[in-house]
C-alpha cells in the first residue's frame, strides 16, 4: 500500500511530517517503530547538549527526517548509535553556524553590550539571555550537561552521578568548572 504523506503524531502535540512520495506500509512502519523507540532519548540528548528545547525539538526533527532519507542503507542494530551521531553533527554544525553569525556580527556593527546602558530592562533581559545561552554552548559537553541537570532539572549532584555513571566528585569538579566560567563571563555568582 502506497502512501502519498504520513503525519506521526507524537507526545505533546509534536508532528513528524515525512516529505510526499510513495512509501510503502513496511517503511512506514520500520519508521515509527524507530520514531517511538528513540525520540524522547534523542531529544533528551539535544537538550542536555544545546540547553534550549525549541532547538532540541529542531534538531531532532532533522535527525529523523535524515535518518528517513538513508531508510535504505540503516542497518536496524547500529540505529540508535547512528541517530545520536547524526544529532551531535546537526548540533556541532549548529553552534559552527552561530560563531561565524556571531564574528560577522561583531565585525559589521561592533560589540553592542557596550551600548546598551540606557536601554530598558527587557531589552537587557534578553542580552543577558543571549549572553547566557553563548557562555553554556562555549561550555566543554560535559560540563554543560552537568549545570543544566543541576539548575533546569533540579537534579542533585547524587542524582547526576547515577545518570551518567560518574562519581559525585566528578559531577561536584564539573559543576564548579561551569560556575567558574559563568562567573568569568558574568562576574557575579549565578
Amino acid at each position: 500500500m502506497n502512501v502519498k504523506k504520513c503525519i506521526f503524531a507524537l507526545l505533546h502535540d509534536i508532528q513528524m511530517t515525512l516529505p510526499s512520495g510513495n512509501y510503502t506500509k513496511e517503511e512506514l512502519s520500520w519508521f515509527r517503530s524507530i520514531f517511538d523507540q528513540y525520540y524522547e532519548s534523542i531529544r533528551h540528548f539535544a537538550y542536555y547538549k544545546t540547553g534550549d528545547v525549541d532547538l532540541s525539538d529542531d534538531i531532532v526533527q532533522e535527525t529523523f527526517l535524515k535518518l528517513w532519507d538513508m531508510r535504505g542503507k540503516v542497518n536496524n542494530d547500529t540505529v540508535k548509535s547512528l541517530l545520536y551521531t547524526i544529532a551531535g553533527n546537526i548540533i556541532k554544525n549548529h553552534y559552527k553556524h552561530l560563531k561565524v553569525v556571531y564574528s560577522f556580527q561583531v565585525a559589521v556593527k561592533g560589540d553592542l553590550t557596550s551600548n546598551l546602558s540606557s536601554a530598558d530592562e527587557s531589552i537587557r533581559m534578553d542580552q543577558l539571555n543571549k549572553q547566557l545561552q553563548e557562555v553554556l554552548a562555549s561550555l566543554p559537553d560535559g560540563q554543560r550537561e552537568v549545570f543544566l541537570m543541576n539548575r533546569i532539572d533540579g537534579l542533585t549532584y547524587e542524582e547526576i552521578a547515577a545518570r551518567l555513571g560518574l562519581s559525585v566528585k566528578a559531577i561536584e569538579k564539573r559543576m564548579s568548572e561551569a560556575l567558574a566560567a559563568i562567573r568569568q563571563k558574568f562576574g557575579y555568582k549565578i
